[in-house]
């Protein structure tokens, strides 16, 4: 395969960015890999690990001369990131970013751009609960969606070809408006993790059940909803302060439907139940039926290392 970008530049190494340099050297797509983060900690692992061609100290470095920039660093930090590299970027130079927040990043990015450059937003809807320089691998975006969010007119030859290097690198791509991603992320990412993080939450504060109780006993259920809430607590702190007001419209709707079961349970209405199960058994064996998952009853003990985020 050809290349598509002579030159690409990474703010911020850890899963994402690591798992798209794997996958670019994969599939030959790149020229040369340009790095940095903010830890010199991780600065020091890639140098080591040689997952950049060149490691530099500051963002400004890293992003001169780049026909694609990347921004994979918490919501919370673009607005700063973008500041800094701003007089730095090369003219014509595409600058996308792996958030999972769309319209909040875009409105702290694209100020800071000049208007010599195309931003293009994007998220991969691909991870796992592990962090760091040396969590990624070139598998990461197989059969994954990504999913592509101009804001308004964007020059179509750069979007043509950012579409064509998320292919590339194993991703099935599709198009969507920045207050719709961020609607259809909560229900879909969003949401459920908050209701790990909550439901991990009880388990700890329910003193009634031992600490080595939840551990030796937990079912899958559980072991699920561990896995989720071990993500990356910085990513999704910015999340929900990012995307408030879908934040609150599901959740919102997500008592609603707690109310309606347990409303329910108590006075039991057993064919209630038996339907609302019925139904969302019907959305499990769709995801199933597009390629998203398997339907292996590994019970968590397998060796699958995907699984969505944010």
């Amino acid at each position: 395969m050809s290349l598509i970008y002579q030159r690409v530049a990474y703010i911020g190494l850890g899963l994402i960015a690591s798992s798209m340099i794997h996958a670019s050297r994969r599939a030959g797509l790149v020229g040369e890999v340009a790095g940095t983060a903010r830890s010199a900690e991780t600065r020091a692992i890639a140098r080591e690990d040689g997952l950049c061609d060149i490691v530099t100290e500051t963002a400004a470095e890293a992003v001169q001369g780049a026909d694609l920039v990347v921004l994979c660093v918490p919501v919370g930090a673009m607005s700063a990131v973008a500041e800094v590299i701003g007089p730095h970027l090369k003219p014509g130079c595409t600058v996308s970013d792996v958030g999972s927040v769309k319209r909040a990043v875009i409105d702290a990015v694209q100020p800071h751009l000049p208007e010599s450059v195309h931003f293009i937003p994007a998220h991969p809807l691909a991870g796992t609960e592990h962090s760091g320089p040396r969590s990624g691998f070139a598998e990461l975006f197989d059969n994954r969606y990504t999913l592509i969010v101009p804001d308004g007119d964007v020059d179509s030859a750069a979007l043509a070809r950012l579409e064509e290097f998320w292919r590339s690198l194993g991703a099935n791509v599709e198009l969507m408006d920045p207050e719709h991603h961020d609607l259809v992320l909560m229900v879909t990412s969003h949401a459920p993790h908050l209701i790990a993080y909550t439901m991990v939450g009880v388990a700890d504060d329910l003193r009634r059940v031992t600490d080595s109780e939840v551990i030796k006993y937990s079912a899958a259920g559980f072991r699920d909803f561990t896995r989720i809430a071990a993500s990356d607590p910085t990513m999704w702190r910015d999340v929900f302060l990012n995307n408030k007001d879908a934040t609150m419209e599901i959740l919102g709707r997500f008592i609603e439907e707690l109310m309606s079961l347990q409303r329910a349970i108590r006075t039991g209405d057993g064919d209630q139940l038996f339907d609302y199960f019925t139904r969302t058994r019907a959305i499990r064996r769709g995801i199933i039926e597009a390629g998203q998952d398997t339907a292996a009853p590994n019970f968590g003990r397998g060796t699958e290392r995907e699984t969505p985020e944010g």
